[in-house]
């Protein structure tokens, strides 16, 4: 049996650094290769997705998801308004992993939600985000400037979480975010905490779904995040086989 199958979605971009001229305007789905490096170094077959692939079909074929990070959620999809902070929006893409998410949930497919991701998956379940988190704020969460690995601030993990069970209780970790989880969404719960308050995972009890505001992908040593990810998967596979 072929390691399982996890999607990983992607953002959507306008033009290709390196292109002629005359391909400037073509519009070029993108996939960080951290998500895929992550996911085979364990043992999965990362496969890209792009908004053109049939959520409802594609999901019967996958093992697990990666929601991966980008830019931020539309804030009318949880009752708020523009921000002057938020970045560029693509309400397609919006839909296409709202769409996605919910035929996983549906199925049952273990699924990491990652940054923004994790941010959809509260929004999805009726969740709200915080619009913004000054950078000079609390433990300030957006270390943009800093190596993609590099740890900056601590995390308390509850310890009867399934997060806990994989991660430990006490982390250090990246941060490459503006926005947070807020009110948490139906049958969630907030299990990792920042000191300074702001949510940093969240998780289903009664489904293999974990949601993380930092970047587990861009750490140097290989994350248990994706082990866990993939050994799911694995079950998963072996119960549709």
């Amino acid at each position: 049996m072929s390691g399982p199958l996890i999607g990983i979605t992607g953002r959507r971009q306008m033009g290709v650094p390196g292109t002629p001229p005359s391909l400037y305007g073509i519009v070029a789905f993108t996939y960080f290769a951290d998500y895929c490096g992550a996911v085979a170094a364990m043992g999965g077959v990362p496969i890209l997705l792009s908004f053109n692939t049939p959520p409802e079909a594609v999901a019967d074929r996958l093992d697990g998801v990666v929601l991966s990070g980008g830019e931020d959620v539309d804030p009318r999809r949880y009752g708020g308004t523009p921000s002057p902070f938020q970045t560029p929006l693509d309400p397609d893409r919006d839909e296409y992993e709202l769409t996605l998410l919910r035929a996983a949930l549906d199925r049952r497919l273990p699924l990491l939600a990652i940054c923004r991701g994790a941010q959809l998956l509260n929004v999805a379940l009726g969740g709200t985000l915080v619009p913004h988190l000054p950078p000079d704020s609390g433990e300030g969460h957006s270390y943009l400037g800093y190596p993609r690995g590099r740890r900056s601030h601590a995390v308390r993990i509850a310890e009867d979480s399934r997060t806990a069970g994989v991660l430990g209780t006490d982390l250090v970790v990246n941060s490459y975010h503006h926005q947070a989880v807020d009110r948490v969404g139906a049958g969630l719960r907030a299990v990792g905490h920042a000191p300074d308050g702001v949510v940093e995972a969240i998780e289903m009890d009664d489904a293999p779904v974990i949601g993380v505001q930092w970047h587990p992908e861009m750490f140097a040593e290989p994350d248990p995040l994706f082990g866990w990810l993939v050994d799911e998967a694995k079950n998963h596979q072996g119960e549709t086989v």
